[in-house]
């Protein structure tokens, strides 16, 4: 006999049914009636922004992961820009983002686990009550017991979603003079899109993309999820150095959550950004490149040489990599610190610099070798 499944939650169900309906066929619908303009799609834009940023620079980097610190103000901002996007309290969020962690991939213990599927990982672990014993104490959130702010929201979320949800719309369609246009477009069509882009990173970035650091979860790395969700996109890096800031770490990584966090640390409403060393970083990735490397050589029946010779680069490689680094670091440090005297700090930059070609002609090999087998 199979077990009971638990009871729907039908509020939930209205919610997603309702915004559907109202952005998929009444939008169109009044759009081709009534039309609409410019004025709409920058409110849209704006609107589907601030939401989304709420989420993941607010509810996401900075209380589910505590990444960095945040002025009461940019808090206050977030935790209203968090009830604006209908995805429940900053505390119950984390609660459960934070359970994801911890036992990613668990059929049972992960509130949302891809293993269960797109539909179960995307909305369906939203439509019944599966977790509802995880939400007694929110004892996996005892810090954010005690943030004022996040307190403050959780305890007015039903008044603070429902003034921005209606507040927001009517009070541009006031100024606008098309009430039902900016309900419909700044409401319904914002709240489904804000909605589906932050779920496709429970479900299809678990599916979709690269394991660039790490195969022990199915986490993916994916740049166009990461450009419609602002930056939480580069997810197999996420799952690997939760703790860092930022989720797309080069510099063409389309991460604007990164981007907005640095920027405020510059004018005091950000500080304490916490960011991964970069030997690890890169020692992750060669970790998985040698590895798929290896599934290669096995496919081909490789002799053990060919592998051998492999390990071999690898082990130069992060030992080039591990002296460079820790040479990187010592030089920044005497650089802040000023201990050494001018000619003791130019030694070190020149062996810096050796340690910098060194690193840079093993990478070379390195990649050379691993290229073969991608």
């Amino acid at each position: 006999m199979s077990p009971q499944r638990p009871p729907l939650l039908w509020f939930n169900i209205f919610i997603f049914v309702s915004s559907l309906l109202l952005a998929a066929v009444v939008t169109p619908w009044y759009a081709f009636n009534y039309g609409l303009s410019w004025v709409h799609l920058i409110w849209f834009v704006i609107a589907f922004s601030f939401t989304n940023l709420s989420i993941t620079a607010g509810y996401h980097r900075l209380w589910s992961h505590k990444t960095y610190q945040a002025s009461p103000i940019l808090k206050a901002i977030f935790a209203i820009g968090g009830a604006f996007s209908l995805q429940n309290s900053a505390l119950h969020w984390s609660s459960d983002h934070r359970e994801h962690h911890k036992h990613v991939d668990h059929d049972v213990k992960d509130p949302y686990s891809a293993s269960r599927g797109f539909w179960y990982s995307h909305i369906g672990w939203m439509l019944r009550d599966y977790n509802q014993s995880t939400y007694s104490d929110y004892q996996n959130c005892r810090d954010l017991k005690k943030d004022k702010v996040v307190q403050w929201q959780h305890k007015y979320y039903a008044p603070l979603a429902l003034i921005t949800n209606f507040g927001f719309p009517i009070l541009l369609g006031v100024i606008y003079n098309d009430i039902v246009g900016m309900f419909l477009v700044i409401g319904a069509v914002r709240l489904v899109l804000s909605h589906h882009t932050t779920f496709f990173i429970n479900s299809l970035a678990h599916i979709w993309g690269k394991q660039t650091f790490t195969d022990k979860n199915s986490a993916r790395d994916n740049g166009i999820l990461a450009f419609f969700t602002f930056g939480e996109g580069y997810h197999n890096f996420h799952h690997l150095f939760e703790n860092d800031y930022r989720n797309g770490i080069d510099w063409w990584h389309y991460d604007p959550t990164k981007w907005l966090i640095k920027a405020c640390s510059w004018v005091g409403l950000t500080e304490k950004l916490r960011v991964t060393p970069q030997f690890k970083i890169e020692k992750a990735r060669a970790t998985m490149m040698l590895q798929n490397a290896h599934q290669k050589l096995n496919e081909m029946d490789a002799s053990p040489s060919l592998t051998n010779k492999l390990e071999q680069e690898f082990e130069s490689l992060i030992e080039s990599m591990r002296d460079y680094y820790d040479s990187k670091m010592h030089l920044l440090q005497n650089k802040k610190q000023q201990v050494l005297k001018s000619h003791e700090l130019e030694v070190l930059k020149i062996r810096h610099l050796q340690l910098k070609e060194q690193f840079q002609y093993q990478q070379q090999i390195w990649m050379d070798n691993v290229k073969r087998f991608a």
